[in-house]
């Protein structure tokens, strides 16, 4: 009678999908709650105006904030310095004091996001590698910051507000897909 009944199981976990043994993967690197949380931040930050400590008590300390760059000056001379397409006039005043102050230069680049990884379907089919959907949900955000002697002299921001995507992979094989293709 249990041979029978752990067939049922086997049998109904086969055919109804059991998504939820599939794996799911959660990559959080920010407190921001959302991409409007960390573009409203940085928009709040006033080139020529606000200073770091006016900046950390909004809350933004970028020395302890997780997967903030601190930069160089030489950091922001290889990002910023102007090429032969861009001429030294085109860019912004702040990043040109920046590049003129020279050692008092110095920068700040953030890089946050909030992703979701779902894989969804057949949890055998999954596993034994025939067929994988996973969807991908969330948002990721850029941002740099530029200060001269602690106040801001520019900052700028950019990113994906909404991550919407589904990768679907099919392999007739299964788990003799990689070796008959020889990877």
């Amino acid at each position: 009678m249990w041979k029978i009944s752990f067939c049922m199981v086997f049998l109904s976990m086969c055919l109804g999908g059991c998504g939820s043994l599939l794996p799911k993967k959660n990559i959080d690197s920010t407190s921001f709650k959302s991409f409007e949380d960390a573009r409203a931040a940085i928009e709040a930050i006033v080139p020529m105006q606000s200073n770091r400590l006016s900046i950390e008590q909004n809350g933004l300390n970028f020395k302890d904030y997780p997967n903030a760059v601190q930069l160089t000056h030489a950091d922001v001379v290889r990002r910023f310095l102007p090429s032969t397409i861009i001429k030294r006039e085109d860019l912004d005043p702040g990043i040109l004091q920046c590049l003129e102050s020279r050692d008092a230069c110095r920068g700040v680049e953030l890089s946050v996001s909030r992703i979701n990884k779902k894989r969804l379907g057949n949890v055998f089919a999954d596993l034994l590698n025939f067929y994988r959907r996973t969807h991908t949900t969330g948002w990721r955000f850029h941002a740099v910051v530029l200060f001269v002697n602690d106040v801001a002299v520019y900052r700028s921001w950019s990113g994906q507000a909404v991550v919407d995507q589904t990768e679907e992979s099919s392999n007739p094989l299964g788990p003799l897909q990689n070796l008959a293709s020889g990877d």
